[in-house]
């Protein structure tokens, strides 16, 4: 093969296209994990931002690593939503209806399967990720006629300007509360003897996400030759963790909670790292974002086994979603029901390398069903499939 052939428009659409499920492949195994977290290590509980002298090492770390999950979905939503917008070699077309019809979905996803999948019952609804992406979605179809400058600025100054409105509270008894709930502070939105709503993931900082995505989406583009993209994507990328240490290393803006200097550098490095994700503070967003497009760079003409196993489960994202929460769900409700608990009514593994090893084993019983589903996915014309 020569050099022409290696830089020609088909090559170059798949490496593109494959950066992205790769990187989604990988966050989806990260959230896998601390789904495991959550249902089988749930005894030791994690708050937001962590209060890290009651939390190990290993955990802290362990639930770093989950940061990157949301973050990442939502950005790569952005993205992949300019790319249906702009198909190569085709003209542009409006990705408005696409992203109302898939944002409403995700939201009725959410409040029905999503949600039993959580507790096998319909007792309490708990407003999480799908929700959150569901409505990003809704917001950007609203936004996305306008012009590319206008939807950057936008998004750019929700992220930047969010933590200033921390100090704006309202109680549960005042007019704006359920508004401001979902927006900005997470909390209940409803509640009675036999039924809760929760909004865990407020809204606006993920539409801010969003937009952001959508306004990078031409640097994916097969008219971007990959060098150029890489030096964009590694520029921006530099550009907001240096700035992530500017204003983290001097407590400027953009983090709830300070650092301090702890009785040991591993102390020092959890409290600098230690970001508010309910909503994701600035500075969180600068580390996950920032972080993912220099992962977007390395995955952009990344190609073997792992690349290939990574990109599978990030091409049939929903369908692996719905397939680890109910096979956890049952997995769990089995354990209950031949073991029984062992700690504060719960059933809780006794170390976290059990948690490792566990996510380690899911990620290859779930991978040929996710393969299969992929194919099937790909290989289909029928519409509804496009949404899983």
């Amino acid at each position: 093969m020569n050099k022409s052939e290696t830089l020609s428009p088909k090559l170059t659409k798949t490496n593109r296209l494959a950066s992205i499920d790769i990187l989604r492949g990988l966050v989806m195994l990260l959230m896998l994990l601390d789904h495991v977290r959550e249902r089988f290590y749930y005894q030791h509980r994690i708050t937001d931002p962590i209060t890290i002298e009651d939390t190990d090492t290993e955990l802290f770390f362990t639930r770093i690593l989950a940061h990157f999950c949301a973050p990442i979905f939502v950005f790569l939503t952005g993205v992949s939503a300019w790319l249906y917008a702009n198909p190569n070699n085709k003209a542009p077309r409006s990705a408005a209806e696409f992203l109302l019809k898939r944002g409403f979905f995700l939201v009725l996803l959410e409040v029905t399967l999503v949600n039993f999948s959580w507790f096998g019952n319909y007792n309490a609804l708990y407003l999480q990720v799908i929700w959150a992406i569901g409505i990003s979605m809704i917001a950007l179809a609203l936004l996305s006629a306008l012009p590319r400058f206008w939807i950057a600025a936008l998004g750019l100054t929700i992220v930047f300007g969010h933590n200033a409105l921390t100090a704006i509270e309202f109680s549960p008894n005042e007019w704006g509360y359920s508004l401001w709930t979902i927006l900005h502070d997470r909390g209940p939105l409803y509640s009675s003897d036999t039924f809760s709503v929760f909004a865990s993931y407020p809204v606006l900082p993920w539409i801010g996400v969003i937009l952001l995505g959508f306004a990078l989406g031409p640097i994916f583009s097969a008219k971007v030759e990959s060098k150029k993209r890489k030096q964009v994507l590694f520029g921006f990328s530099a550009a907001a963790l240096s700035l992530l240490v500017l204003l983290r290393g001097f407590n400027i803006y953009g983090e709830t909670l300070p650092w301090q200097v702890g009785t040991n550098g591993i102390e020092t490095i959890m409290s600098f790292l230690n970001f508010t994700k309910y909503p994701p503070s600035l500075h969180f967003i600068l580390l996950t974002v920032g972080i993912a497009l220099a992962l977007l760079a390395l995955f952009d003409t990344w190609q073997n086994k792992l690349s290939d196993y990574l990109k599978t489960y990030g091409s049939a994202p929903m369908f692996f979603y719905l397939l680890h929460l109910y096979l956890l769900l049952i997995g769990y409700k089995l354990v209950m029901w031949t073991i029984g608990p062992n700690v504060d009514g719960l059933f809780g593994f006794a170390a976290l390398w059990q948690v490792w090893l566990l996510t380690a084993i899911l990620a290859v019983v779930l991978y040929l069903p996710t393969r299969a589903f992929s194919r099937y996915k790909h290989s289909s014309n029928k519409a509804w499939i496009k949404y899983f």
